[in-house]
């Protein structure tokens, strides 16, 4: 593969990017701890040699810290504008090949999870090629997004979509429907569709967001005018999801048929290179075959054993991968921290804290959102619990998202008093059998202050 730094890009890597472009080898994004790219590689997973080949090369040319987005994406931080041709040159050498273009998400197990209603990788492809062979080729935003989601165990009913196609059976046969997304509003779905037609269908959704300009997404579609269009019946159309439970990649996942998938999470979103080598070094040794990429910052390992995924479970743990659904660092969403020049919070840090003195408030039950800045680039939609870096130490959002007005604060040398304190107000006042969420909800924002506040 070529240097996928274009020519100049040297000069761009300097500036810092705009707000809703997505940082790639060509465009890295200017942060706190230097510049960061983002890879997505262009088939479904890779070899445990060639992660650990990008997993040195982040360590030789960045700060070492690798990050798995909740998208699933790949994420390399502490570059510099002399090591990024130094890293494109590592993955060239490594034979990894990069995606580009408009990001087309498929589920990380698609084609291997028995339970998907249809694998979703064929319609991607096709589409891709549909996109790429387009003559004038479209101008999108940069992070629109198309999840084509065959509706199996791990599906990505939680991942965000500007267009999303969910496979359905019907008494006609396989249809895919297309719904509308974008934060505010809720999807909305405008067509099912046979196979064939989906491809033709998408292509001219995507023609009138081309239209709408460089900055349209999903959300600023006319669904209605689109449903007219595409469906002859519009009050038959099911709602996107269909009650799917959310998933966690951490666990050894039994596929049938001796298809084992060892899950494990990066705690906090991040792991560094060291560790990660040493994973995949004993991981390999046990028989691993392939690696991909999940959602909520997973790493899926297949082809190994029932006995050897026990083990390569136990080695993830000792490198301080989480290993387990029930694992509290599981329910704690946080930012890059102080890595990004807007952070006024270490989130890494205060996430440990938390799990140090804050078990009852992680019982899974919801939740806790911890976010350098206003901004809560880390999960956008509200929380139970907010934590937010302020000026004047940390700022408190019962029920709400990073963005809104925050209901206390509480200066950097109480942190630990207050968590500790908002983790005893759910000790001392659960009944049994409440969780954490219910219990909070029970008790009332100004009940939840005052513990935060005088703690």
């Amino acid at each position: 593969m070529k240097s996928c730094v274009a020519p100049g890009s040297q000069t761009e890597t300097g500036r810092s990017m705009r707000r809703g472009a997505c940082p790639s080898l060509a465009a890295p994004m200017r942060t706190g701890d230097g510049l960061l790219v983002r890879l997505r590689p262009a088939i479904d997973g890779l070899t445990p040699a060639e992660l650990r080949a990008l997993a040195e090369a982040a360590a030789a040319c960045g700060s070492g810290i690798i990050e798995i987005t909740a998208r699933g994406n790949l994420q390399i931080r502490g570059l510099t504008a002399s090591t990024v041709p130094n890293l494109a040159a590592a993955i060239g050498e490594a034979g990894i090949a990069l995606a580009d273009g408009i990001a087309i998400e498929t589920p990380p197990l698609a084609g291997i999870d028995a339970s998907e209603t249809a694998d979703p990788r064929p319609l991607a492809a096709a589409l891709r090629a549909a996109i790429a062979d387009r003559r004038p080729t479209f101008v999108l935003a940069p992070k629109l997004s198309i999840v084509i989601d065959g509706r199996g165990r791990f599906h990505l009913r939680d991942v965000a979509a500007d267009l999303r196609l969910e496979a359905r059976n019907s008494d006609d046969g396989l249809r895919w429907l297309l719904s509308l997304g974008g934060a505010p509003r809720p999807e909305r779905p405008v067509a099912l569709l046979e196979t064939e037609r989906v491809v033709a269908a998408v292509t001219e959704v995507l023609a009138e967001l081309d239209a709408l300009g460089a900055a349209a997404r999903g959300r600023d579609l006319d669904a209605d005018r689109i449903r007219q269009r595409f469906s002859a019946d519009r009050d038959i159309l099911p709602a996107p999801g269909g009650g799917a439970l959310p998933f966690l990649p951490a666990g050894i996942h039994d596929f049938g048929d001796g298809r084992i998938v060892l899950g494990v999470a990066l705690a906090f979103a991040q792991t560094d290179s060291a560790n990660l080598i040493a994973f995949l070094q004993r991981a390999e040794e046990l028989g691993a075959s392939e690696i991909r990429f999940a959602p909520r910052h997973g790493i899926l390992v297949l082809g190994l054993s029932s006995e050897a995924a026990a083990v390569a479970q136990r080695i993830a743990l000792s490198q301080g991968f989480v290993v387990a659904a029930d694992d509290p660092r599981n329910h704690i969403a946080t930012c890059a921290g102080l890595a990004c020049a807007s952070a006024l919070m270490d989130t890494k840090a205060t996430a440990r804290l938390l799990v140090e003195v804050g078990a009852d408030l992680l019982d899974g039950s919801l939740a806790i959102h911890l976010s350098g800045c206003a901004k809560g680039c880390a999960r956008p939609k509200p929380s139970a619990l907010t934590l937010v870096g302020a000026p004047s130490g940390y700022a408190l959002v019962v029920n709400g998202a990073a963005s809104v007005a925050p209901s206390a604060y509480r200066d950097e040398n109480g942190i630990r008093t207050a968590l500790a304190r908002l983790n005893a107000l759910v000790r001392e006042n659960k009944d049994a059998g409440e969780s954490a969420l219910s219990c909070l909800t029970r008790l009332g924002t100004a009940r939840i202050v005052v513990a935060f506040e005088q703690g």
